[in-house]
């Protein structure tokens, strides 16, 4: 596919609000590693490869494991995610897709058991931002593949 436009080389000062977004989630109390698996899975859901190229990238060079990777798209039936990875992956799917209009209240109770409510809030600017990320990328056709670990740090802070 050819890209249709570089939003991020040509709507710099558009994507400013989205870096500030970052810049605020790199000091929350959401830990990086587990901000780039709820990354990692939201771009599957939203089927974004430019993202999915981005976190794999960044969960391997932070020491994620291949099988973690690997399984992430059956997470619920996988042994290998913590109960607060489980709460976020939920959280993340549900705010995600918004199924019937809204988060049901069994994933928002298993996601409060695990975060605090500031935490709660933190997570779901999180999942705002990737998706953002990934409909940009998918509307524009963001080429994925070349994305070198960490290569956006300098741009979001």
């Amino acid at each position: 596919m050819e890209q249709r436009i570089n939003a991020f080389a040509k709507g710099q000062a558009a994507m400013k609000s989205l870096y500030g977004i970052g810049i605020y989630l790199a000091k929350s109390s959401i830990e990086e590693r587990l901000r780039n698996l709820i990354y990692f899975r939201v771009s599957q859901v939203n089927g974004c490869a430019y993202c999915l190229d981005m976190h794999s990238k960044d969960l391997r060079a932070a020491g994620e494991t291949e099988q973690r990777l690997y399984m992430l798209d059956a997470w619920r039936e996988s042994p290998v995610y913590t109960p607060r990875e489980r709460a976020a992956l939920a959280w993340a799917e549900s705010v995600t897709s918004l199924h019937e209009g809204h988060v049901p209240d069994e994933v928002y109770e298993q996601a409060h058991a695990e975060f605090s409510e500031e935490e709660l809030i933190d997570l779901t600017l999180a999942v705002i931002a990737i998706n953002s990320y990934n409909r940009i990328n998918v509307a524009f056709r963001t080429a994925a593949g070349s994305y070198e670990p960490g290569q956006h740090a300098v741009a979001a802070k």
